[in-house]
């Protein structure tokens, strides 16, 4: 089972600290269910989230990919792929978001909020 990004908060509330050292706080999203965030994590962007959770996770691009295609059954993403994304080159669709989801150990809302956030730059031109 792969390691959560954050740590929880406490049971009464108080918000705990995320493992890079910044303030952890409850989102909660449209949908009732509630997940970990950092205010920087929210404006993050998908080719920063994915390098960030990679390497926290100890994975290289080479791994990540081979995990990709295994739990996919899908041999046509590559290491290059996993680099495209990480450069912002191209984002990941949604067949690879939701692998990416089960690889990295994040919950799919933030991959596609991170798509957002990453399309967002681009179109102000901060990409």
């Amino acid at each position: 089972m792969p390691m959560p990004i954050y740590e929880t908060t406490s049971r009464t509330g108080a918000a705990g600290v995320s493992r890079d050292g910044h303030p952890a706080h409850l989102d909660v999203s449209r949908s009732g269910v509630l997940r970990h965030s950092t205010p920087e994590q929210s404006e993050e962007p998908i080719w920063d989230l994915v390098r960030r959770v990679r390497r926290l996770r100890g994975l290289t691009q080479y791994q990540l990919a081979d995990r990709l295609a295994e739990l996919s059954n899908n041999s046509s993403v590559s290491r290059d792929e996993v680099a495209r994304w990480e450069r912002g080159k191209r984002v990941p669709g949604p067949y690879w978001r939701q692998w990416l989801s089960v690889a990295l150990g994040v919950p799919v809302d933030q991959l596609l909020e991170a798509v957002r956030c990453g399309r967002l730059r681009r179109a102000a031109g901060r990409g």
